[in-house]
């Protein structure tokens, strides 16, 4: 229920890997429940070098982690440019400090979450390390700022008790290193020399090589803090469903919304339910489009929720088993958290409103150029996603000079909203380690 994420920098290497080593008996693994609280830590690769990870094992991590998400190449893949470039951010970017780790905490309530944040605080101040920026969250009752249903859609992952259809269904290797992926695979994971780990305190490798396996049971975390311009939004489409008398008409407005996003604010999707929201399908994900909605008239193309979790729509097969199985080797396992006050459709059309509010984008994968860079860089940001022709994502894409564009087919003459402007901003942003239970005793060791 309640969430913060602190941002840390490493002073004393020495201290902090004991630090490190006391946190391994605290954080939380995958396979207890969470008993009023759990913990979580990452690293960049700035943290791993300061703790003494050897330069060689570094260099074995994918190159999107060690290189960071703010090289030139790849703020171009993610859209980071003009006002959320990375110079801009207010953490994470190349003018702020640099981030070692992230100590994520939940807890059952706030009460509890400020009880374990200032234990949690007082250990980071006994053990070299430095606390750079906390990050509240707000509890928004399973809803985005934008004032949607949100984390609807996620996969289900192969063998795990939680079930659920095969087409939805993701092997374990696609978010966790050391299991096989969605190839059949393993992903490429730091393995090292025996040398290397003379105490055998990792795991082996499980294709078989015999190599102390650094990687396997952890995943590579992406945080990106994203500001929401709710007021902005409602306003939007307000003005794009006037009537010929200037008038606002609620009902248009929320059905343009509704288009752009995919789902009705209850969660309910437009395949489903293309005419009016029904909160009775506010949970439903088990559809598809090729057969239902082929051309979008109910669901656009366009809307977020198709671009960023296509299903039976992709290319050499739309329909068919084929189409979800390539969309399988581009899916995520998203964990957003929302930040600042909650503003109504009412009060966000009352006029412009200050604060700070968003969403504490954190996902899981294994992959994080096949995952998520690409799921941002050809789902969502290309404005010739599945046949479009100059149509980015309506909510989180970057916005031409002149504004974007949003299609929306019907039976007759499509529709186009046009000079959309984008809503969704970067504040900053980091790529993370997190190491599995066995690792993190490791590199708690390292010199």
């Amino acid at each position: 229920k309640a969430a913060a994420f602190l941002l840390l920098a490493i002073d004393d290497a020495a201290t902090a890997r004991g630090w490190v080593g006391a946190a391994s008996r605290t954080i939380t693994n995958g396979e207890a429940r969470p008993d009023g609280h759990a913990i979580n830590l990452g690293f960049t690769s700035s943290g791993l070098e300061r703790l003494g990870l050897a330069p060689h094992m570094l260099r074995m991590f994918s190159n999107e982690f060690v290189s960071g998400m703010t090289t030139p190449h790849r703020t171009r893949i993610l859209g980071d440019l003009a006002e959320n470039a990375p110079s801009r951010w207010e953490w994470g970017g190349p003018s702020n400090p640099t981030i070692d780790a992230a100590l994520l905490l939940y807890a059952r309530d706030d009460a509890s979450l400020a009880t374990l944040e200032d234990e949690q605080i007082r250990l980071l101040e006994e053990g070299g390390v430095r606390l750079l920026r906390r990050l509240g969250t707000v509890n928004l009752d399973g809803f985005e700022p934008f004032g949607f249903r949100d984390g609807i859609s996620q996969p289900f992952v192969e063998g795990l008790s939680k079930t659920g259809p095969p087409e939805n269904t993701v092997r374990a290797g696609e978010f966790l290193l050391g299991y096989p992926n969605e190839y059949g695979l393993y992903t490429d994971r730091p393995l090292l020399e025996p040398s290397d780990d003379p105490e055998g305190t990792l795991p082996r490798d499980a294709a078989g090589s015999g190599s102390p396996d650094l990687g396997r049971n952890g995943s590579y975390l992406v945080f990106r803090q994203l500001r929401q311009d709710v007021s902005a939004f409602w306003r939007f489409v307000d003005t794009a469903t006037r009537l010929p008398d200037g008038d606002s008409d609620p009902d248009a407005r929320l059905r343009l919304a509704a288009k752009m996003v995919g789902r009705w604010p209850s969660g309910a999707p437009l395949t489903l339910a293309p005419d009016t929201d029904d909160p009775a399908l506010g949970d439903a994900n088990d559809f598809a489009y090729q057969d239902e909605d082929r051309r979008g008239i109910r669901c656009p193309v366009g809307s977020h929720i198709r671009r960023s979790n296509p299903r039976d729509s992709l290319d050499p097969h739309p329909g068919t088993s084929r189409s979800f199985e390539v969309n399988r080797r581009h899916r995520i396992l998203r964990r957003g958290r929302e930040y600042g006050p909650p503003l109504s459709i009412d009060q966000a059309l009352a006029g412009d409103d200050a604060a700070d509010r968003g969403l504490h984008f954190i996902c899981l994968n294994a992959n994080i150029q096949r995952q998520f860079e690409f799921v941002n860089h050809t789902w969502l940001n290309n404005p010739k996603f599945d046949q479009l022709y100059d149509d980015a994502d309506p909510l989180v894409a970057p916005s031409a000079p002149h504004g974007g564009t949003f299609t929306i087919p019907t039976d007759g003459v499509r529709e186009r909203v046009t000079n959309v402007p984008r809503f969704v901003s970067v504040k900053g942003g980091a790529y993370f380690f997190l190491p599995g239970l066995a690792a993190l005793r490791y590199v708690a060791g390292s010199r």
